[in-house]
């Protein structure tokens, strides 16, 4: 059901292998904040909202980093989907908070980085989820960095069925159809996002994504359109752990 990214995941740890990386590293830093998003009011909405961005952004692209492979947490949130909010969503059930958890391999060589990412959801969604894809540095100067990156999102059919499905009771209620749809590639995004250290370990954070969702869950009842662009501010200071 999730062979795609365990094939990734697997492909990025051969690629290690080949290059002949004896440990991993096990040291980490993150760049955690808060800051505002203008994102689509839920997946596949056709309409943005304003909503609270919360900053947990993985440096394995930045500078500094060591070449070769690398292993880390990856975290990541989903948040409420209330139907009575939306008027396209009325009928269906709401879906709660979302956390997810779980692990990121990269393999870094320079300015570029590909890596693979699986997480198990909890809360509002109990699906796996991850996403295969690779980022460049620009570095304009010591203070202003940038990324361009692409990645594929992949879940299972239990998270594309709590996000993209319509259950028989659902669809009696909303007058949408009902919808089973299998998991796999579900998202395909592109991304530029910009760091601005004004303050040392301490930034202004900027990320500008387009989303276009594929195969079943863009075909769902729910969609309004493919096209799932966002923007993001923010501020976010940098942690460094060691484990």
């Amino acid at each position: 059901m999730f062979k795609p990214l365990a094939l990734a995941a697997a492909c990025v740890i051969g690629a290690a292998s080949v290059a002949g990386a004896q440990t991993l590293d096990r040291s980490l830093s993150v760049d955690a904040g808060l800051g505002m998003k203008y994102t689509p009011e839920f997946m596949g909405s056709d309409k943005l909202e304003a909503a609270p961005w919360l900053i947990l952004k993985n440096v394995d692209a930045d500078r500094g980093q060591p070449d070769g492979l690398s292993i880390a947490p990856s975290l990541n949130y989903i948040g409420k989907r209330d139907a009575d909010d939306t008027r396209g969503l009325h009928g269906l059930d709401d879906i709660g908070y979302a956390g997810e958890i779980g692990f990121k391999l990269s393999w870094r060589s320079g300015n570029a980085v590909s890596y693979g990412a699986l997480r198990k959801g909890f809360g509002g969604h109990h699906g796996t989820v991850g996403e295969v894809g690779a980022k460049y540095r620009f570095e304009y100067n010591d203070k202003l960095t940038f990324w361009a990156g692409g990645e594929l999102g992949l879940g299972s059919s239990d998270f594309t069925g709590t996000y993209f499905g319509v259950t028989e009771g659902e669809s009696a209620s909303s007058g949408k159809r009902a919808f089973n749809p299998d998991g796999g590639a579900y998202i395909a995004r592109a991304t530029l996002e910009a760091r601005y250290e004004f303050m040392p370990d301490t930034a202004l954070m900027g990320r500008v994504t387009y989303g276009r969702l594929l195969g079943d869950a863009g075909d769902s009842p729910i969609v309004e359109t493919r096209s799932q662009p966002s923007i993001s501010i923010g501020i976010a200071r940098r942690l460094n752990f060691r484990f």
